[in-house]
């Protein structure tokens, strides 16, 4: 199997914020995009349903947060709740990606960058996204085989 072509989403699901990132058609680079505020879901959801329908992208990529043994977190249930809430209110196919380390990651990213911590934790969650995504389409473009796994449908729930 090859790269499948199209551009994609990326999505850190935090409980405040929602960072969202997007590639390229090519899947070769993955870039911010913004932050989505959580505060008034019914406003999050219409945003991002806003988003998808101007990126049209063949698939989401949404952080999976586990533990480091691999565990699901607390915060896991809260984000695939919101992420099945995402999966009702637009068609677009959601695939749960490991985001250990990410928002770690983003913020050493940030900082070398020069961004002081007030700067980074608003545009922090973006930052995940993209190193979300991006680590997504590398893995897809070194295996052929799409990253993470497919969201769970409320009859195959784990």
């Amino acid at each position: 199997m090859s790269f499948r072509r199209g551009r994609r989403l990326g999505l850190d699901i935090g409980s405040v914020r929602i960072g969202v990132a997007a590639s390229d058609p090519d899947g070769i680079l993955a870039t911010p995009l913004t932050v989505v505020r959580r505060t008034d879901e019914p406003a999050a959801l219409k945003t991002l349903r806003e988003i998808i329908d101007e990126y049209e992208p063949i698939e989401l990529l949404i952080g999976d947060p586990k533990s480091l043994d691999g565990s699901a977190r607390a915060a896991a249930a809260t984000a695939l709740e919101f992420a099945k809430r995402i999966s009702a209110a637009t068609a677009t196919p959601i695939r749960l990606v490991d985001e250990r380390f990410t928002t770690v990651e983003a913020h050493h990213a940030l900082a070398a960058a020069g961004k002081n911590s007030r700067q980074r934790r608003e545009i922090v969650d973006a930052q995940a996204a993209v190193i979300i995504l991006q680590n997504a389409l590398e893995y897809e473009h070194n295996t052929g085989q799409p990253a993470g796994r497919a969201m769970p449908d409320e009859e195959s729930e784990q």
